[in-house]
């Protein structure tokens, strides 16, 4: 054995010992770390010939990078739609490197039957049928992938067609029908080979980001082919909800294959408040729901589920003769697009048991008033714009100046990080440059926001008063 690997076998303890004191200094930071910072590309390093020990690894990381990470999992970064990792998911997260399952097969380890549990407990809190087959995939762009994969072989299969052994060649063009989907939509049809352009863009109604059904209507009306619809259970902009019970009505008028999009809105089902946003989720054909924003438990973790296993079966079979036969033992690398998986449902699994219901019913709720506390802020004040009510948990607004640019806003956005106690990532509504404030994390309270609002304000009084005196320079 490698010597540096023989010393580091016999005292791993220590070695722990060190991670856990490293990991314990960054949670005792939670109120003075950065939430964003600017990190300049770093030098490539020559791979050392001689390995130098865990030990000196973890002095030289101390020293060269630890001092470079953000508090991206802290409770003042609201940029995109971050959660962070409970403590009971951080505890799972580092049990599941100790134990380094493949979770795959079904009875080869409890790895894949605590995932089916976890994905049991999904069921119960988003209130989804028990029919709905489940698994855990790296994020929502996979849980997108995975659902339209399927969608496209149910398409092909109405017209005949098996896509999976025989690809797209005899099949007809699939269009994708959506009001505003997600990129990773978009991502994913570049992946599967259908392609960006196979999105057909359906009229919103007016100032919301929910399709327009009527319009809807009249495009399956008109384009009698069976096609996917895209349905988004929380936009990212502001977290507009479609009418998912009266699209799931027009399924038994036109053929089409549902996918509902509900990364983060799917969270909505914890809440008494806000679940209704949900009904008719249950006529979906696929789900996405990501675990690493609302979940809060470490990347990456999302879950995918389809009433129709069968089909996902013929998308993801692993024909090997080695893996054994599916229809006799229905292993997750028969359904997933991974063979070899992390035992990423164990934090998950760990954080459903410590929290429950009641747990994350309060952390939605709670953040949910945070957002609502900090676009009051930004509706009351004379400097910034709501651009949508706060439905949720996020916030979307811009700086109350004549023809603001893209430019600007990120102008602004960079001396807010640089101020170094709140994040913020810009997003484009509607055609005006905007910030999002995304409010998931276990750990934020409305005084952040307070916070966040008081960050905001100075730091733009100190852009403008910066850009006036350069005007006047000039």
């Amino acid at each position: 054995m490698n010597a540096a690997l023989k010393i580091d076998q016999l005292n791993v303890d220590q070695i722990l010992e060190r991670v856990k004191a490293m990991a314990l200094q960054y949670f005792d930071q939670q109120d003075t770390l950065s939430p964003g910072k600017f990190i300049p590309d770093i030098s490539m390093e020559i791979l050392p010939e001689h390995g130098m020990g865990a030990h000196a690894a973890l002095d030289y990381f101390s020293v060269h990078y630890a001092g470079k990470i953000t508090n991206s999992a802290g409770p003042r970064y609201f940029g995109f739609v971050t959660g962070g990792s409970t403590p009971a998911a951080v505890a799972g997260d580092w049990l599941v490197s100790a134990y380094d399952q493949n979770a795959c097969g079904s009875n080869d380890s409890i790895a894949p039957q605590l995932e089916k549990q976890t994905i049991h407990f999904f069921h119960q809190l988003f209130g989804l049928d028990q029919e709905f087959f489940g698994s855990f995939v790296t994020g929502a762009t996979i849980a997108n992938m995975v659902g339209l994969a399927i969608g496209r072989q149910w398409i092909g299969e109405q017209h005949h067609i098996d896509i999976s052994n025989e690809g797209l060649t005899h099949c007809p063009p699939i269009k994708i029908i959506s009001a505003s989907p997600h990129s990773s939509v978009l991502k994913s049809l570049s992946m599967l080979g259908l392609g960006r352009k196979s999105v057909i863009t359906i009229p919103t109604l007016p100032d919301r980001e929910a399709i327009d059904i009527l319009e809807l209507e009249n495009y399956l009306r008109t384009n009698p082919e069976p096609c996917i619809v895209v349905a988004n259970a929380g936009t990212v902009n502001t977290v507009d909800f479609d009418d998912l019970e009266a699209i799931g009505k027009l399924k038994s008028l036109y053929p089409f294959w549902l996918h509902v999009d509900a990364a983060f809105g799917g969270f909505a089902a914890c809440s008494e408040k806000y679940k209704h946003h949900l009904l008719g989720i249950n006529d979906a054909d696929s789900i996405t729901i990501d675990a690493h924003k609302w979940l809060n438990v470490p990347y990456d973790a999302a879950m995918q589920f389809t009433r129709h296993p069968k089909l996902q079966l013929k998308v993801f079979q692993n024909s090997a003769a080695y893996l054994g036969d599916p229809a006799q033992r229905p292993d997750f690398f028969h359904y997933t697009p991974e063979n070899s998986r992390r035992f990423r449902a164990l934090p998950s699994w760990f954080t459903l048991m410590a929290y429950g219901k009641e747990g994350y019913c309060e952390m939605v709720e709670r953040n949910c008033c945070a957002a609502n506390y900090f676009g009051e802020c930004i509706e009351q004040s004379e400097h910034f714009i709501l651009l949508a009510p706060v439905r949720m948990n996020v916030v979307c607004f811009t700086l109350n100046q004549e023809n603001i640019t893209f430019d600007f806003i990120q102008q602004f956005l960079n001396a807010v990080r640089d101020d170094g106690r709140v994040f913020f990532t810009s997003t484009l509504y509607k055609g005006t440059p905007a910030i999002r404030a995304a409010i998931s994390n276990w750990q934020t309270k409305q005084e952040d926001l307070e916070l966040a609002f008081e960050v905001l304000t100075s730091v733009l009084k100190k852009l403008t008063d910066v850009n006036q005196a350069t005007t006047n320079l000039a």
